[in-house]
């Protein structure tokens, strides 16, 4: 290990007054790194010329109807997965089976039932829904349904705790999965739709009878539920832990984060509490904010979604600095992906993008340079803009 100049014995700790610590590391916080001490805080920027920029998305005004293949709406995407939401009102009136990937569904509102081939689960808001790539499934809202959903090329796994033991974070008892029962009776129905997407485009299948007629099941492949509440988060009263110590699930070049509720760093008054600066190098951040006071960042609420590409600085807003001083915990709950290879906002994102939320970051009062808000801005766009 190398040391020059004006740093810090410990990492996250004691940051000598008027300097910035930005983390500069490899393999997502477990590869090479260096931190850097900087003069001036690395998203200090004035203008950003070029697609490649923070965003952030209202993922709350897209539609909500009984079709789930056109609620859900793609948001960013690569070769290993694709990040949807959706709203459902409505039973789907098919069932339906994704040949591309494995899917996560995590629940951001509602109530209701999945039915898949291992059975029928209930499900309810902070739910995981966790579907092997093949299974058929159909989703029967009891209340409006918001959901995010994230499709990945590989088979959706628990990460390795290591060392922590196999019971960290949750243990795998409180993983639930279906039990097989009989159908609803839906009378003289003659006939039921099965949508196949492959390739990202839909083929229907049509049968005689209900396509889930499985009456049984055995072995260690199925569809399994986590709520969030069951999550109990790793934390250091003298130390802020990477990202990567809250990891829930794992799939090729894709990790699932979840930040949950959790005692601040307040065993030594030096330990930073807020996420320290860095740029991403070799994952793209996505983060949903679910519920909750997001304490690095001013102004989002739940149903936004933030995007930080890769080898671009993002670390907490100043608002978020200040706020975390006092404060001995957060109540937030986010779900992180981060992905190896770059995501592209799809056609559909731009409807629903926060044009200027990469300002967010820039004081009005110290910035003279900042532009004025644009009339175009929306009251979300001005909350986060502070």
């Amino acid at each position: 290990m190398f040391e020059r100049g004006k740093v810090t014995r410990q990492a996250h700790v004691d940051i000598p007054e008027g300097l910035f610590e930005e983390e500069y590391g490899r393999e997502g916080f477990f590869g090479p790194y260096a931190h850097l001490y900087r003069t001036h805080a690395p998203v200090g920027w004035t203008r950003v010329e070029g697609n490649h920029r923070p965003r952030a998305y209202r993922l709350a005004d897209t539609p909500l109807g009984d079709d789930y293949w056109k609620c859900r709406v793609p948001f960013l995407a690569n070769a290993d997965t694709t990040l949807s939401f959706g709203g459902l009102i409505e039973p789907m009136p098919y069932h339906f089976r994704n040949a591309d990937g494995d899917e996560v569904l995590f629940i951001h509102r509602g109530g209701g039932i999945i039915e898949t081939d291992f059975g029928p689960l209930a499900y309810e808001g902070g739910d995981y829904l966790v579907i092997p790539r093949g299974t058929v499934y159909r989703l029967r809202p009891s209340a409006e349904t918001r959901l995010l959903v994230i499709q990945t090329r590989g088979a959706v796994t628990v990460p390795d705790r290591g060392l922590l033991g196999q019971h960290a974070l949750f243990d795998p008892s409180v993983l639930d999965v279906p039990t097989p029962t009989p159908n609803p009776d839906e009378g003289d129905r003659k006939e039921w739709e099965l949508r196949i997407q492959r390739c990202g485009e839909i083929t229907s299948y049509f049968y005689p009878h209900n396509p889930i007629d499985v009456v049984g099941w055995k072995g260690n492949l199925s569809v399994t539920k986590l709520n969030i509440r069951d999550i109990r988060p790793i934390a250091s009263e003298r130390y802020h832990l990477p990202p990567t110590s809250h990891c829930t699930f794992m799939a090729d070049n894709v990790v699932i984060v979840s930040f949950l509720p959790r005692p601040l760093e307040t065993g030594d008054p030096g330990a930073m509490k807020v996420p320290y600066f860095h740029s991403n190098i070799d994952y793209d951040e996505v983060i949903f904010y679910h519920d909750g006071d997001f304490f690095s960042r001013s102004g989002l609420s739940a149903g936004m979604m933030t995007f930080h590409p890769q080898g671009v600085h993002h670390g907490p807003h100043p608002k978020a600095i200040e706020r975390s001083r006092n404060a001995t915990r957060t109540e937030e709950k986010a779900i992180m992906v981060d992905t190896r290879n770059p995501l592209f906002p799809t056609e559909q994102a731009a409807d629903f993008e926060m044009q200027n939320y990469w300002r967010s970051w820039m004081d009005d009062t110290d910035n003279p340079a900042t532009p004025s808000t644009s009339p175009s801005t929306s009251q979300a766009e001005e909350e986060v803009l502070g």
